[in-house]
């Protein structure tokens, strides 16, 4: 089933048990603010098809057993295009949403604005900014569903400007719709551009809506330290420690995060056309509560990954659920195109993320920890170690040729990096994560 087939009412009751609708001015308005000719009996005919006084239909609904306040469009009335009194219903939706304490969900199907309202509707993007940033200031989350077609305004507010993003599979998604630029962008591009979250096929909607809602609503009190799960002994030297972090063999990202939560959803994308899918975000369940993560996967970290990464910790630092952040790069990508895509100022706004955290950030080296790039994920004084790690300045090999050496001299000075496990413990720098033969007790962020 296609979204576009479904009307407003229909894709609320599919997807909640309980839905309240809340009062809408119904006060008519002729032909409208700029007095379009026919403009009234359009409106007449648009209700007497849908059953619906405007684009939008607006209340409190019951998601999975979560309380959120839904806006879904309804297409059939003038392409769910945004007018004076369809910008009024959506910025009263986002206020009781804040009167209740409760999530946003907005589902999305809209031509963009209406253009027999002219300028006057055009300002109702102004309108429903306003009330995305009260909400983001009031620690609320928002969730978008983008239908299909979700274009113009309707995409540059509601769609593109909420935390979380998720697209149904084959909906048009653009800011300019088919009719000005045929035959559109797809919301595949959209995903594959860092735009979108989540891919999902309509009828499978509900059950990640439920996951979602769960997720953005109860968070942990902190993010218990992760076991390691390679080695249990540490190395002897520093080149067998760099050796051991870059074995093949060596558990990564993806199995640290299976082992720690129950189940995790993913977010994805930088939101300014970059993904890097050796970067893992999302929010995970794990114990009946919410914790984030962000993880490097063990390759050269580009631009889209630190910017995806802070937009993660910014929003769960919003939202107060605290962070669990994986490190395993040999660096960040410095070559000529992570240049000119800013990695630098990315990894910047990395650094700042971690810093500015309100909620406790917690931190795992599980592999390589080359330089700047592994300590932009790193929490200050939050930092724990497993046995098959190692965090240095920089790589052995790179040292040495710096330091003028002989490229045999590599051993010699990834010892004298000290960047073993234990020597950074000594070091004042880390603390040893446990292992789970040692103890059954898991280590806790305190």
């Amino acid at each position: 089933m296609r979204s576009g087939h479904e009307s407003a009412r229909s894709l609320i009751a599919r997807l909640s048990s309980a839905f309240t609708e809340l009062p809408c001015s119904t006060t008519p308005i002729g032909d409208g603010p700029l007095g379009w000719p026919g403009y009234g009996g359009q409106l007449a005919r648009a209700a007497e098809r849908t059953g619906e006084r405007e684009s939008v239909v607006y209340g409190v609904a019951e998601i999975g057993g979560v309380t959120a306040v839904v806006v879904s469009f309804e297409f059939g009335f003038f392409g769910g295009s945004l007018g004076t009194r369809t910008g009024e219903r959506i910025e009263q939706a986002f206020e009781r949403a804040r009167s209740l304490r409760v999530p946003v969900v907005s589902l999305v199907m809209t031509g963009g604005s209406r253009m027999q309202e002219g300028t006057l509707a055009l300002l109702q993007l102004q309108r429903i900014a306003r009330q995305i940033t009260l909400t983001r200031e009031a620690g609320l989350p928002h969730i978008a569903v983008l239908r299909d077609p979700t274009t113009g305004g309707g995409w540059a507010t509601l769609g593109a400007g909420a935390d979380v993003v998720i697209g149904l599979r084959g909906a048009q998604v653009g800011f300019a719709g088919s009719r000005v630029r045929p035959p559109g962008y797809s919301v595949t591009q959209q995903f594959a551009a860092g735009l979108a979250d989540q891919l999902v096929p309509p009828d499978e909607l509900r059950p990640r809506l439920e996951r979602w809602l769960r997720l953005v609503t109860k968070p942990a009190p902190t993010a218990p330290v992760p076991s390691a799960l390679g080695s249990s002994t540490l190395p002897a030297t520093g080149w067998e420690a760099v050796q051991r972090a870059r074995a093949p063999g060596r558990p990564r990202a993806a199995a640290y995060l299976a082992a720690y939560f129950d189940w995790h959803e993913p977010i994805s994308g930088d939101r300014a056309g970059g993904v890097d899918p050796g970067v893992l975000c999302g929010f995970g369940h794990r114990e009946g509560v919410t914790i984030a993560y962000a993880a490097q996967c063990g390759t050269a970290t580009r631009p889209a990954g630190f910017r995806t990464a802070a937009r993660l910790v910014r929003l769960a630092d919003r939202l107060g659920i605290p962070v669990l952040t994986l490190v395993d790069t040999p660096g960040a990508a410095n070559d000529a195109a992570a240049e000119k895509a800013g990695v630098g100022a990315a990894i910047a706004d990395m650094f700042t993320a971690v810093a500015s955290a309100r909620v406790r950030v917690t931190t795992l080296l599980i592999g390589e920890g080359g330089s700047g790039g592994a300590l932009a994920f790193a929490a200050p004084d939050r930092l724990w170690v497993t046995p098959d790690s190692y965090l240095a300045v920089i790589s052995p090999e790179l040292a040495t040729a710096i330091l003028k050496r002989d490229p045999s001299q590599a051993r010699a000075t990834a010892d004298q990096l000290r960047l073993r496990p234990q020597d950074l413990v000594e070091l004042g720098i880390a603390q040893l994560a446990q292992v789970p033969d040692q103890t059954t007790d898991q280590a806790t962020a305190m």
